[in-house]
């Protein structure tokens, strides 16, 4: 069994007297600073000149300041910035400013361990990576709990790399939910790979080719959609709450019988065969090399990709359902 780490495990004084500078003030960035800022730690937004997070972070109460001027006055510098922006970043801006004794973070592994930045041999270089969406992770804070969270160590010069990043992780709130610890290499291909097969590419994927069967059957769109995307939620948070069991018990024992029957029946080896090829692309760094190349050559794929699935029929016929539904206006 994997050692998590919770409250009594990090020592929050590690952090007295010294500056974080959150690089980024998007999903992750807004979420560490006003957790770290709850929790009475010195924190410096840092952002480009310009940006529209600027206000936004100094009306939330924080200081702000440029990238680079973040960087220089930091002691620790977290790294919350898109992957395929964060290496030109980190060159012009953060590496001259990483004065030996430095500590460099990430809540994600991609420019680690894919080599597209390489810090000095003189600073601390660790990971915190909080395992939720940023609002949900300042959310679930404010309430007096928080997400888990994994930390990974790719440098320790000063020999309490692993303690600055506990209480780091302390200071966000992970340390109230659990903290496991892996390495840059393991939480970066998991994440990836997890994404593109489950959480977003295999999901996305599996809804759209049911709602397009049921709809070449000659079924309404409508019913297509309240039962391939509508009702997921309500199946994934039973899953989220007790695990596949749970989610068992809580069905009918006619849909917990399709469930064992035909569900493998949807999912063989075949999809299996492929989720390996996924892996092996995240692995030999293939998916990397181009994903920073679609950015290089101004994303021509991903945008027809991205205009393609907005123009689904599923897309159009949930949009005029989800109008009906008052109660899903009421959670925003």
């Amino acid at each position: 069994m994997a050692k998590m780490y919770y409250e009594d495990d990090a020592d929050m004084s590690l952090l007295e007297g010294k500056t974080i500078g959150v690089i980024g003030y998007g999903s992750q960035g807004h979420a560490h600073s006003l957790n770290l800022h709850d929790n009475g730690v010195d924190v410096v937004v840092g952002l480009y000149e310009g940006s529209k997070s600027i206000q936004k972070a100094e009306g939330d109460g924080l200081r702000v300041g440029l990238v680079a001027e973040a960087a220089r006055d930091s002691d620790i510098i977290m790294m919350l910035i898109p992957d395929h922006t964060m290496s030109q970043v980190y060159q012009e801006s953060v590496e001259p400013h990483l004065a030996a004794g430095k500590t460099l973070m990430f809540a994600h592994g991609f420019n680690i361990h894919y080599k597209t930045i390489v810090p000095p041999d003189t600073v601390d270089v660790s990971m915190v990576a909080p395992k939720a969406p940023g609002h949900r992770m300042r959310e679930v804070f404010t309430k007096g709990s928080g997400v888990p969270g994994l930390l990974a160590i790719h440098q320790d010069v000063s020999g309490r790399a692993h303690d600055i990043g506990m209480a780091y992780a302390r200071g966000v709130g992970c340390t109230r939910a659990g903290v496991l610890e892996t390495t840059f290499e393991e939480e970066t291909e998991t994440d990836l790979f997890g994404e593109q097969t489950v959480l977003c590419g295999g999901v996305t994927a599996l809804i759209k080719a049911a709602f397009e069967t049921l709809v070449e059957a000659g079924y309404q769109p409508e019913s297509a959609y309240f039962e391939c995307m509508h009702e997921l939620k309500l199946i994934v948070d039973l899953l989220y709450q007790g695990g596949m069991e749970y989610m068992r018990y809580s069905v009918s024992d006619t849909a917990e019988y399709g469930d064992y029957s035909r569900g493998p029946v949807v999912i063989d080896e075949r999809v299996k065969e492929n989720m390996k090829r996924v892996l092996e692309a995240v692995q030999d760094g293939s998916f990397a090399r181009e994903w920073i190349a679609e950015n290089d050559e101004g994303r021509p794929r991903f945008n027809r990709l991205r205009k393609e699935n907005a123009e689904h029929p599923i897309e159009s016929v949930g949009k005029e359902l989800r109008g009906m539904m008052s109660f899903l206006k009421d959670a925003d």
